[in-house]
């Protein structure tokens, strides 16, 4: 009570640290556009847009799952895997078309995202949290090494055949193909769906209610494993079709193809606020960027983009540790 005073005084330096970094921001944009001119620039913004809106996939995947049941899923990288291969499977071997495509690699990817869940983190749900993060590392290490047999999708490098043909469109001097529409459109007609649910439908309601204080929710006659069931499952879907998104835009698909999209989705869904829906967005569109202008105007960008990436993990540790948009955890006696 007696440092009441200061709150004002700190709300003013954090204020002006913060008009700081807008300006830094800002003049390190024109410095950007100065360099290789206004085209390149906003080129290299539309493509991280790209790419951000396919991270955004996979890291509300790993959001929802961990505001429901605090659990870091790092398996979540090698479902989207698995969501890539099946709508390979798909067009190479039965012609299917784009959106059927997507439709089965959701479907395949809820299924096997289920099965884990009972399997690997149902048993496990009053153990230590400790105990369920070693069992998702080792079920992405058991996805990975298991369908990269053989007898399942292989150990080789396998080239994804588009169903459609690549179109290019130039806009105000901006190349724009038929892909990059597909990804934003798909995306954005997911978040749409998946914001309804949630905030719409009595399963979304469950699902609040449950993240907020599960022990209530059941008091309440909630039925707590089915609810965790059901979020596994909707982020096996997103993950599943930003698989098919991934391959359309990088067509080359190998059975350890997750583990860095997966790991950055995981950072973005940390710097915009680990459990909110809106950070793990906002923290995707910022990945996928910082990675496209890094290989863009940096020395060596290609080489060192994914350093950055995990540069970026470490300065939001010490700087906010809860994200953009996240909030303290308070525990609860």
């Amino acid at each position: 009570m007696r440092l009441t005073w200061l709150r004002t005084p700190l709300r003013i330096i954090a204020w002006m640290v913060y008009a700081a970094l807008s300006l830094v921001i800002v003049y390190g944009v024109y410095r950007l556009i100065q360099f290789k001119g206004a085209t390149y620039f906003f080129q290299a913004l539309l493509d991280g847009l790209r790419l951000g809106f396919v991270y955004a996939l996979i890291a509300l995947g790993y959001t929802m799952v961990y505001g429901i049941v605090r659990l870091i899923n790092f398996a979540h990288c090698d479902v989207f895997m698995v969501g890539a291969f099946s709508s390979y499977y798909a067009i190479t071997s039965y012609g299917w078309g784009i959106v059927p495509a997507i439709i089965l690699a959701m479907v395949v990817c809820i299924v096997l995202n289920i099965a884990i869940e009972r399997m690997a983190y149902k048993p496990l749900r009053n153990a230590p949290r400790i105990t369920a993060l070693i069992s998702a590392i080792g079920v992405s290490f058991f996805l990975e090494y298991f369908t990269a047999l053989r007898f399942v999708f292989g150990a080789d490098f396998l080239t994804y055949k588009r169903p459609f043909d690549v179109v290019v469109w130039n806009v105000l001097g901006l190349s724009i193909s038929n892909i990059t529409v597909i990804i934003v459109a798909v995306t954005l007609a997911l978040l749409a769906l998946l914001l309804y649910i949630i905030n719409r439908t009595k399963v979304g309601k469950a699902m609040r209610a449950t993240s907020q204080d599960a022990t209530a929710a059941r008091l309440m006659g909630i039925d707590i494993d089915r609810i965790i069931t059901l979020t596994f499952g909707i982020g096996a879907a997103l993950a599943g079709a930003a698989g098919v998104l991934y391959a359309i835009a990088f067509p080359q698909i190998w059975t350890f193809m997750g583990i860095m999209p997966g790991l950055k989705a995981f950072i973005a869904a940390v710097l915009g606020g680990i459990g909110n829906i809106a950070g793990a967005v906002l923290g995707s569109l910022l990945m996928g960027e910082i990675e496209v202008l890094t290989v863009s105007f940096v020395p060596f960008g290609s080489r060192i983009r994914d350093l950055v990436a995990f540069l970026v993990l470490i300065i939001v540790f010490l700087v906010k540790p809860t994200g953009i948009l996240g909030e303290p955890q308070v525990e609860k006696v």
